[in-house]
């Protein structure tokens, strides 16, 4: 039976299996705690946070030399490093502080004739969802919310789920690439394709693909991708990218609009030059980005793509670990894992309910690991699902006696 009593012993005996791994030294994390949420914000290693330090001291050795000089060059060179990462155009390519400020500069922005539907599936990201609702109340247009099954049979079913729900006044389509709840990578080349056949533009949500999954901007062909960088890119958090297709830049604004609004430059550049100066701010987690390529890149001997494929072996691993813990079946094939991994979690005696959690509200679950057990996991919600989903990340500080350890806290927790 679950049991969570306030102030309960940290239950030693549930010690990691195995010792971490051998790479874990590169990151500042708690070594006292088996952290497995690195898809929620990140960690960023010690040498790209020497390298992010190393700019701020040049910064506020000459200010001004910085922001009108240095500064700006600084951003094009970083620029063109993560263009190429992602293999997009440099020349669509704006750092932003993060996903959601890259998706309020879209939707904000493009041109919504009143009746017109914006679609989504139910496994979307909750703050993009109020984008979409708030834009939707103000241009006098209509949200259509696709349904996708979880547990889930393929990938082949969110094709259809997204189709069935396209219409003739379908304008817009807001898709995850990799998913946050559910933790499912979407066949997001088939899915652009499609919906783009049928005349409604997509802006994929990539929050976090780049560094999880390999990102190929040029071969999707979107009208927008957005992502961040302080995810799976290790960047310093405060840096995401918005990518817009050549066809669309035009009609795009920055979410703050600053001194490039009336900049005298062609149409053609107002794009680029109102989203490289949004006001006076700390540009170092964007400039530190090629410090964190270049950190991915040297972590292994075949470089980013070989971390990719380790991280996803070991949280496929780590997810047969606790599905086999907790009772539950896997909810979707291998094929759609990256380097998370959403597992069902059975109801539990004594477990209150779960409920759609606020930006301040943790999960019972996820409290008495953490107090109880020193493991950070997610334990989250979402309208796809009724239960709660437990949802595993894998980096490279990870190892599989983390998982372990994990199932055997839940294998205590439901003693």
């Amino acid at each position: 039976m679950y049991s969570a009593r306030p102030g309960g012993p940290v239950h030693r005996d549930a010690a990691r299996p195995r010792g971490a791994s051998e790479l874990a030294h590169h990151w500042t994390l708690d070594p006292d705690i088996t952290y497995l949420n690195h898809g929620s914000y990140g960690a960023c290693p010690r040498p790209v946070l020497a390298a992010q330090q190393a700019l701020r001291d040049q910064l506020e050795r000459e200010p001004a030399v910085f922001f009108n000089r240095e500064g700006p060059l600084l951003l094009l060179s970083a620029r063109k490093e993560l263009a190429q990462f992602v293999n997009a155009p440099a020349a669509g390519l704006a750092f932003v502080p993060n996903v959601t400020t890259a998706i309020n500069s879209v939707l904000r922005s493009v041109p919504l004739p009143a009746g017109s539907e914006l679609l989504v599936t139910d496994h979307e990201y909750n703050a993009t969802r109020n984008i979409m609702e708030y834009v939707a109340a103000e241009r006098g247009c209509r949200v259509v919310v696709a349904p996708v099954p979880f547990p889930i049979a393929g990938p082949e079913a969110v094709v259809e789920a997204v189709l069935a729900r396209f219409t003739d006044r379908t304008r817009l389509a807001v898709i995850d690439h990799v998913t946050s709840q559910t933790a499912l990578v979407f066949p997001i080349a088939e899915l652009v394709r499609e919906l783009e056949a049928r005349g409604v533009d997509v802006l994929v949500d990539g929050a976090h693909a780049p560094g999880m999954v390999d990102v190929d901007i040029a071969a999707l062909a979107p009208a927008y991708y957005a992502a961040n960088c302080h995810k799976w890119i290790c960047a310093p958090k405060g840096v995401g990218f918005l990518w817009v297709r050549d066809d669309r830049r035009r009609d795009v604004r920055p979410a703050v609009i600053s001194h490039g609004a009336n900049a005298p430059v062609p149409p053609e550049r107002r794009y680029d030059i109102e989203f490289l100066w949004m006001g006076t701010d700390d540009y170092t987690p964007a400039l530190a980005v090629p410090a964190a390529l270049r950190f991915l890149d040297g972590l292994l001997p075949g470089g980013s793509a070989a971390l990719r494929a380790r991280n996803r072996e070991l949280a496929l691993a780590g997810r047969q670990l606790v599905a086999d813990a907790l009772g539950s079946a896997l909810p979707c094939p291998d094929a759609m894992i990256g380097a998370m991994a959403s597992i069902p979690v059975p109801a539990l005696a004594g477990l209150p309910a779960p409920q759609a959690m606020s930006a301040l509200d943790l999960d019972a679950l996820h409290d008495a690991l953490f107090r109880d057990y020193r493991i950070e996991v997610p334990v989250l919600t979402c309208p796809a699902h009724p239960g709660r989903l437990l949802r595993i990340s894998a980096q490279a500080y990870n190892a599989i006696g983390d998982y372990e350890r994990l199932a055997a806290a839940l294998r205590k927790l439901i003693g």
